[in-house]
């Protein structure tokens, strides 16, 4: 008997899948096998966070349940956070979203801005909750085209007529997961230009935006002129602070796309427990040193990294940001051709650029969050099977 909804059948395969039970294979063998595929860090969660979380956990008041929208501490924190980093203003009460982490976020905006056979204009390589959240709410994506000739900037502008007919939302994400590029002002100027003249909810998911680079300061869409009109933006705790297991995130932007999505939130989730709030808290409005240091341990993987694919004669994005890098396969490999190759002859994962949709053909995504000794040891280990 099955039980499964027919929407799920539309789900893409999912090729970690497959690796992953190679993977397995591999280690019921006795091999030692290294991960360049997940994305999460390997840097602990900075010390004044957790000892905030300690304190925080003693306080009764915390373990009841918590606000739908946020503590208004919290949301006061964000928006403190918000006005430091790129000097935006937004209402706390009205302009700010608590999320149990921007995955969550994700998901959520589909039920609450598409509705079913309807589009969202979705990255043609990007976190596959974006495309998988659409499936699941029984509406539709349009891949915008990316590629090495665009510099990986989503295009908008081609959006077939009838596509943008029934369009009602778009995301972009910048710094990019997983391409790691990144996207000049000018860029979300047209984006806003674009959502507004279309009538879009416009999404940027900016969830890398303080993991960056060689002196690179990622913006806010919110900085740009008429953004409050069309847009939300997503910041998460995750990569910024090494938080990814916690689930603390915000959105931020137009009052009344906020509320929305706030509607549909508090009728499937009850909130985030208020001591990770207090931790976050302190994470947004406390000292940022760390966040610095974290992000120079990052470039000198990025270089390494870089150096070693440049030996092997691979090309790969020269990234200002985020922990990935987004490299070409070599010539007669498809991408998963490529990652099967590197698993099975080198014991290392990488991950197929085909897992974050169409345009990810002929690319593979190393993640920089391992550490270093074991990164290197990984790139050898490709290096002697090229």
């Amino acid at each position: 008997m099955a039980f499964a909804a027919k929407r799920l059948e539309n789900l893409p395969p999912y090729l970690f899948a497959e690796i992953d039970r190679k993977r397995d294979l591999l280690l019921a063998e006795g091999h030692d096998v290294i991960s360049l595929g997940i994305g999460d860090p390997d840097m602990p969660t900075f010390d004044h966070i957790v000892e905030k979380m300690k304190t925080a956990l003693d306080n009764p008041a915390n373990h009841k349940y918590p606000s739908y929208a946020g503590a208004p501490r919290y949301r006061q924190a964000c928006a403190e956070f918000m006005k430091r980093r790129f000097g935006v203003t937004v209402d706390p009460n009205t302009e700010v979203l608590a999320l149990i982490g921007s995955k969550e976020g994700i998901a959520n905006l589909f039920p609450a801005f598409v509705d079913p056979d309807h589009y969202t204009l979705i990255p043609g390589v990007g976190y596959p909750v974006y495309d998988g959240g659409a499936i699941i709410n029984d509406s539709l994506s349009y891949w915008m085209p990316m590629n090495d000739e665009n510099a990986w900037l989503a295009d908008f502008a081609s959006t077939p007529a009838d596509v943008l007919a029934k369009a009602q939302m778009m995301i972009i994400n910048y710094p990019n997961n997983p391409t790691s590029a990144i996207a000049p002002v000018a860029y979300f100027d047209q984006a806003i230009a674009f959502a507004r003249k279309h009538g879009l909810l416009l999404v940027h998911d900016n969830a890398y935006v303080d993991v960056t680079f060689d002196g690179y300061v990622a913006p806010s869409i919110l900085e740009r002129p008429y953004a409050r009109d069309c847009c939300i933006e997503l910041f998460s705790t995750s990569k910024s602070y090494n938080m990814t297991g916690w689930r603390c995130a915000f959105a931020a932007g137009n009052a009344e796309a906020i509320k929305t999505l706030g509607t549909v939130k508090s009728n499937v989730d009850s909130g985030i427990f208020t001591a990770i709030q207090d931790a976050a808290i302190e994470a947004f409005t406390g000292p940022q040193d760390e966040v610095g240091r974290m992000c120079d341990l990052y470039q000198e993987r990025r270089d390494a990294v870089l150096a070693m694919l440049e030996k092997m004669g691979i090309e790969a994005v020269q990234s200002k940001g985020t922990i990935f890098i987004w490299a070409k396969v070599p010539a007669g490999y498809t991408s998963a051709e490529f990652a099967e190759k590197v698993l099975m002859d080198a014991h290392v994962i990488i991950a197929p650029g085909t897992a974050y949709g169409p345009f990810g053909e002929g690319y593979f995504r190393i993640s920089l969050a391992i550490p270093t000794p074991r990164l290197i040891e990984a790139l050898e280990r490709m290096q002697d099977i090229m």
